[in-house]
């Protein structure tokens, strides 16, 4: 049998950690796991027969590393060493029944663009090169694993689906709180996977099993997929100057044999985990069940961050991102200006909204480049969900492409020119796809009719494997001054797509199209829709009518326990909603991050106020206020970032006006150490220190030791930051350190997924930082301010 056929079927078993191993025969630190494949197939053969013996189902190919963007400069040819990796692993197998290879896709070690300077497609090109090269040497399946970025992963699925028709299998790195490094949460994280048509997710590394089965469940709850379970043997703890892990072979048994029985489908191991621990594991939990595949009936949106139910009462769904008929957003679109469309944006947010609708459709724009400039500029200032909408297929593939998430997508119909271009789309990117009650014929004037039209796009949806709970109805309010009987049939097909389990959505102001007064008129209609069963309303949420009929509608219906949102909204905290977009103050526009609105609000402080006050009355409390977000986790990376890069946008225009000199701040060196070729981290605090002032002197990733030990006396730093994301270089930083303790009093902090705060201290380091706040705050402390 393949490997499709028996998942979820019997109780599969991963491998466990590969870098590990290779380190225990002889790998040293900064060298490439992957020259292996060349120089010693041998070994790496006997790590994975070591694995197989003992019971293991899969292998992973020793191709974390071996993506194109890594492997530049070093020698190292990625179809050469993929193709050599595959042949090893299936050498291994031998033949033997259910024996598998996985093709191991790591991360880029780069953030995405618009957060870092990786563009999205040049991601997914070079997933592509692995995954063609993989699949034409025979992998069985494909495993994406220790990601850390949802972007990221939907550009290495894009390229394997796309490449080849093997399973694909995604794995991830969390937090203990159950968070990516740049937010998502694990439901987020699977909602998107699965819309995506992955075959299987979970976790690998960060995390040992204690942690990670304190988040299993939530990963259970949020999607029907088979789970996988791979994590590291505790965590990471130093020891006579080698990385150790000290949960022990039976001990690692016991504890997943706990979690197996709470119904993932696949178990092995990942850092620290040995042949023994797989073995021991295998043993105590051979006979369990598979989960396999649950019986999930959740309707979830998603952004990079946070998902959304629908059906669980009612959300709302800003309509303002909509050119027709507003004269001054037709002009910012002409104009390219997307910090007035996320500021149109932040404001629906502020006022209520719990998605926003995205139309940038208007005569004289190019609607598909737009669209793939408005989407990723509304995502990099809020993690709330979208709802794309537009009936130009170019633009509607471009935007579902982009989309960091899982978005809604408006929308489709009964004709078949748009079930034939739409339903193929949104399948592929995996939307929850809105459908119109229209066909060849119109709209139906009558409930029975629109009923009709939603049956037939929920069953051709059926044919290309759409469920129904990814399907909204949208009923098409019609105006009530041509026919009193609207309302009352939109309502009908709410209530009777209700009954089915199926949500729904309407644009309810259509209702009073050609009346005056039409704010009573749409408030009422909404309350009525709301009652009938309506799932989304598409409204301007600075409606102050509008938004009185929801939440006294929650209040009434009891969506909202004990009126709690009722009494914040209208006695705690009363605010007038904004009925227009304002300018926005240099704090807000950093704190909002948005690059176009600081650079404005910076050039007017200074007409008033001496360039120091600007940094330190505006800027550096914006900052300050950002990072302690994130360190309280109310705001996560992406918001730091776009933060940084407004605060960095408004220093250029303090710079250009008075001649700052940058060269004048104290010098912080930062490097990410020997064989390690991961500067995420690095390049993080970088632009925070940037913004504080200080003067940078990024050496840049795989910096040799002596290279940092002469910069240090060379420009006589008092803080050297260092970086290793990987358990096979850490001896690197430790010998760093010691190297600098020998010329140099300079302070060292140091950071890296497989660090520990006790880690930190036992190689040296005066400071371990979690995150680059931590470092910016240590560094801060260190010259006093």
């Amino acid at each position: 049998m393949n490997f499709k056929e028996l998942l979820g079927k019997q109780m599969l078993f991963f491998d466990g950690a590969t870098g590990t191993q290779l380190q225990a025969r002889g790998l040293q630190p900064g060298e490439l796991p992957e020259s292996w494949n060349f120089i010693h197939p041998e070994i790496v053969e006997a790590v994975h027969r070591g694995y197989l013996d003992v019971g293991s189902n899969i292998v992973k190919s020793n191709t974390f590393g071996a993506n194109p963007i890594k492997l530049k400069g070093t020698g190292l040819d990625c179809k050469e060493s993929i193709e050599a990796a595959v042949a090893i692993a299936k050498k291994a197998c031998g033949g033997r029944e259910n024996k598998f290879v996985a093709l191991n896709l790591g991360p880029t070690g780069k953030l995405l663009a618009p957060y870092g300077d990786l563009p999205f497609e040049e991601a997914v090109a070079s997933y592509s090169e692995m995954v063609r090269y993989g699949a034409a040497a025979g992998a069985d399946l494909i495993l994406i694993e220790t990601m850390s970025d949802t972007y990221e992963i939907k550009a290495a699925v894009l390229a394997a689906k796309e490449n080849c028709d093997l399973p694909v299998c995604v794995t991830m790195t969390f937090d203990e709180d159950g968070k990516l490094l740049t937010g998502a949460t694990v439901e987020a994280a699977a909602v998107m996977c699965e819309g995506l048509g992955v075959d299987a997710i979970g976790f690998n590394c960060g995390l040992g099993p204690v942690q990670v089965g304190k988040l299993l469940p939530q990963m259970l709850a949020a999607a029907s997929l088979p789970v996988i379970i791979n994590p590291n043997a505790g965590l990471p703890v130093q020891r006579d100057g080698k990385t150790c892990f000290d949960v022990g072979p039976e001990e690692y048994a016991e504890l997943m044999y706990e979690l197996a029985q709470q119904g993932p489908s696949i178990i092995g191991g990942c850092c620290g985990t040995t042949p023994q621990h797989i073995a021991a594991m295998i043993a105590k939990c051979r006979q369990l069940p598979p989960g396999g595949c649950r019986d999930c009936r959740l309707t979830a949106v998603s952004s990079y961050g946070r998902a959304l139910h629908l059906g669980e009462g009612p959300v709302i769904i800003g309509e303002r991102i909509n050119p027709t008929g507003k004269k001054r957003l037709k002009e910012a679109l002409a104009n390219n200006d997307l910090d007035y469309v996320c500021r149109l944006g932040l404001e629906q947010i502020n006022s209520g909204a719990h998605i926003l609708d995205v139309n940038v459709g208007s005569p004289g724009i190019d609607e598909p480049a737009m669209i793939a400039k408005a989407v990723p500029a509304l995502q990099a200032i809020t993690d709330t969900p979208l709802q794309i909408d537009t009936s130009n297929y170019d633009a509607m593939e471009k935007a579902l492409r982009l989309y960091n998430g899982k978005p809604m997508l408006n929308s489709v119909n009964g004709k078949e020119d748009s079930l034939r271009h739409v339903l193929p789309l949104a399948k592929k990117y995996g939307a929850v796809l809105v459908a119109l009650c229209l066909d060849d014929s119109g709209i139906p004037n009558t409930a029975a009719g629109r009923i009709a039209v939603a049956d037939k796009i929920i069953a051709r949806a059926a044919e290309y494997g759409i469920e129904s709970r990814n399907i909204v109805v949208d009923p098409l309010a019609l105006t009530i001054s041509t026919g009193a009987e609207n309302a009352a049939i939109a309502c009908e097909v709410i209530r009777a797509m209700k009954a089915r389990g199926i949500n729904t959505v309407m644009g309810v102001s259509n209702i009073s199209f050609g009346l005056p007064g039409r704010e009573a008129v749409n408030s009422a209609f909404f309350t009525l829709a709301l009652a009938a069963g309506l799932s989304c309303g598409i409204i301007n949420p600075q409606s102050k009518p509008m938004l009185d009929a929801f939440y006294g509608y929650r209040a009434l219906s009891g969506y909202d326990e004990g009126c709690k949102e009722y009494v914040q909204r209208y006695a705690d905290a009363p605010k007038a909603a904004a009925t227009a977009v304002s300018e926005m103050g240099l704090y807000d526009a950093i704190v909002k991050g948005l690059q176009g609105e600081a650079r404005k609000a910076a050039a007017a402080a200074l007409t008033q106020e001496a360039p120091l006050e600007v940094i330190n009355k505006y800027m550096i409390p914006a900052l300050d206020f950002v990072g302690n977000g994130f360190e309280k986790k109310t705001m996560f990376l992406p918001q730091l970032l776009m933060s940084a890069d407004a605060a960095k946008a408004a220093f250029e225009v303090i710079r250009d006006a008075v001649g700052v000199d940058e060269t004048q701040g104290e010098t912080v060196i930062i490097a990410t150490v020997h064989g390690d070729i991961h500067d995420i981290g690095k390049n993080i605090v970088k632009v925070l220190l940037e913004n504080y002032g200080y003067r940078v002197l990024d050496l840049g990733k795989d910096v040799p030791v002596n290279t940092i030990v002469e910069a240090a006396q060379t420009s006589g730093a008092k803080v050297v930051g260092l970086s290793a994301l990987m358990t096979t270089t850490v001896g690197a930083m430790e010998e760093t350190i010691a190297e600098l303790r020998k010329v140099s009093d300079c302070k060292v902090v140091v950071g890296g997924a497989v660090l520990t705060e006790e880690y930190a201290a036992s190689i040296g380091a005066e400071h371990y930082a979690p995150n680059a706040v931590s470092a910016v705050n240590y560094v801060n402390s260190v010259f006093g301010k």
